[in-house]
């Protein structure tokens, strides 16, 4: 018998869907048969993932908002039907997603506020805008994307590392609270994913190339993550077959912590 995901009358929402990781997942859970409602910052961006979708012949509607205004989450979820899937992928290490090192003496914190209000509240928001429908429903998935900084920190990101493991915590606890409804909370645990073109960035500078190839000797399966190595698990924890899975991290980072 063929092994296959149906998700066929889901209604799936992918924060910071409009590129990269989240674009591939709503491509995903498209392909399994789920309505995708399509978030990003920009309006452009979330509505170019969504006609993708749609011009694949899948079913997907973009939805704009900023994650980190509770607000705004809760009128855009509010008028698009029940959602039975979330995944919080939306995230950042500081302005333009670019990821700033730097000692956190030096740090002031105002300068947390940037990954705090997305990793972590934004993440928060999005899930209790969407519970009250799933537990309505009796059942819901809610899927996470966190970071290896999260779960064994990062050095000169402190506050990045903090908020990824703030979010996972969360999710530990939500699991608890919301089993009983039907609803599992999981976390997918990332390695460094390409998605900007890391050849580009490498070429930069020297001191970026090295750190480059620093990072890259830590994995086992040595080349950097790619966005379509994150959709099946997330697909399946998305799916009737992961009903008895919650509370979980889950590593998906080519082997980073087989060396930990």
């Amino acid at each position: 018998m063929p092994f296959t995901i149906d998700l066929e009358g889901a209604i799936a929402l992918v924060t910071g869907g409009g590129r990269g990781i989240g674009r591939a997942i709503g491509r995903a859970l498209a392909e399994a048969g789920a309505r995708v409602l399509v978030n990003d910052f920009f309006a452009d961006r979330a509505e170019d993932a969504a006609a993708e979708i749609r011009s694949r012949g899948g079913a997907a509607q973009a939805l704009p908002f900023d994650v980190s205004d509770y607000g705004a989450v809760s009128r855009a979820v509010g008028g698009c039907g029940p959602v039975g899937i979330l995944v919080n992928n939306a995230g950042n290490a500081g302005p333009g997603d670019e990821f700033l090192f730097g000692s956190f003496v030096d740090s002031e914190p105002a300068d947390w506020d940037r990954y705090f209000s997305v990793n972590l509240f934004g993440v928060m928001y999005c899930t209790r805008a969407v519970l009250p429908a799933m537990v309505d429903q009796s059942g819901g998935r809610v899927i996470t994307i966190v970071s290896e900084a999260g779960r064994w920190g990062h050095g000169r990101m402190a506050a990045y590392s903090a908020a990824k493991a703030g979010a996972a915590g969360f999710t530990r606890a939500l699991a608890r609270d919301v089993a009983r409804h039907g609803i599992t909370v999981n976390n997918l645990s990332l390695g460094t994913v390409d998605t900007i073109g890391f050849s580009e960035a490498a070429a930069a500078s020297p001191e970026q190339a090295a750190r480059l190839e620093r990072q890259l000797r830590s994995y086992i399966i040595r080349r950097f993550g790619r966005a379509d190595d994150v959709v099946g698990l997330v697909t399946f924890l998305a799916s009737p077959m992961a009903s008895w899975i919650t509370g979980q991290t889950y590593p998906v980072n080519g082997g980073f912590t087989v060396n930990q």
